[in-house]
């Protein structure tokens, strides 16, 4: 059989006034796509790995190694401590952030949410599409746990995940760990961190209520956060490695025992009234309703606590009028 021998095909040649033409056509797409869809832009831009342009928001989306250049004035890592199964929270702690609005101080906050090591092949995907899509997982070394050395794990991690980031300098200033069920407002925290010492300093909400000066007291787990050279020294220390968990008591009361063994610690900051649990009924000192400057809320442990907390913040603010919804109507 002969072989065809087919003409290639012919492009037609547009001429200068065509191209032109073309051109400016393709631009001015660009432009009502961009004025007519922002968020379109934005989203593609951060799952680029891309840093947006305001100057402080959770940084979910970025390389959790490759810090930005130039460094803010400050630098915070934020760890949500969940387990592989919480799908749906996540995802709700992810919106609940990204919405938060746009912020003043020159700083840096990443979340990560803290696992140990997974179990199942569903996790094994789902966890993996978490991901690829937004960056923001960080699996431990270890078997799921709340008080069998978890926090000891993740602390003791962070030196090495991040060794060499940052060449010199730390990799943060501060680290948090923080419960799921905790909603935190990065602009307080920030705008109160930044004027603390950056060395030896342990903050939270300490117990017992309004004591600071109580040797045996600690910052409860609902968040708490140490400066990076507490950090460092978890990663190095005997103290710790060898006493992760110690029955009955919880990761927050052990962590605060470690730092009292090493004498560490010494810059303790109380942020009563401006951390507390969700106000339910009458506690001691650490249940109150909603403050407009509050750093961290508590115990949100259904969606209904969700919902009336992001709604005292303000977090629906920006939502436009459209013909496709009217949530403000709701069915009887």
């Amino acid at each position: 059989m002969e072989k065809l021998h087919l003409p290639a095909p012919r492009i037609p040649l547009l001429n200068a006034s065509t191209a032109a033409f073309v051109i400016l056509s393709m631009l001015l797409t660009a432009f009502v796509f961009r004025a007519v869809y922002p968020n379109e832009f934005q989203l593609q831009s951060l799952v680029a790995g891309g840093c947006e342009p305001r100057r402080l928001r959770s940084t979910n989306f970025l390389d959790p190694v490759a810090l930005p250049v130039p460094d803010p004035q400050l630098r915070i890592l934020i760890g949500i401590f969940t387990v592989p199964d919480s799908y749906q929270r996540r995802h709700l702690l992810r919106d609940a952030y990204f919405l938060q609005p746009n912020r003043t101080v020159n700083a840096r906050i990443d979340i990560r949410f803290v696992l140990c090591g997974l179990t199942t092949e569903e996790q094994r995907v789902l966890v993996a599409i978490e991901i690829l899509r937004y960056g923001d997982i960080m699996i431990l070394d270890c078997e799921e746990n709340m008080n069998k050395g978890k926090t000891y794990t993740y602390f003791s991690s962070l030196p090495g995940v991040f060794k060499g980031s940052t060449g010199s300098e730390p990799a943060y200033d501060y680290v948090l760990k923080a419960d799921d069920d905790t909603y935190i407002r990065l602009d307080a925290l920030a705008k109160t961190i930044e004027g603390m010492p950056r060395e030896d300093l342990y903050m939270g909400l300490f117990i017992p209520c309004k004591n600071i000066t109580d040797r045996m007291g600690w910052m409860t787990g609902m968040a708490y956060a140490l400066s990076w050279d507490l950090v460092e020294w978890i990663a190095r220390s005997e103290i710790p490695m060898n006493h992760k968990s110690i029955r009955p008591y919880g990761e927050d009361v052990v962590l605060a025992s470690w730092l009292r063994d090493a004498s560490l610690g010494k810059n303790r900051f109380d942020m009563n009234p401006r951390m507390y649990d969700y106000y339910e009924e009458p506690t001691p000192c650490w249940s109150h309703d909603f403050i407009p400057d509050t750093i961290a809320v508590h115990k949100l442990k259904n969606d209904t606590k969700w919902a009336k907390t992001l709604e005292y913040f303000n977090l629906t603010v920006g939502l436009r009028p459209s013909n496709l919804y009217n949530i403000y109507q709701l069915k009887q």
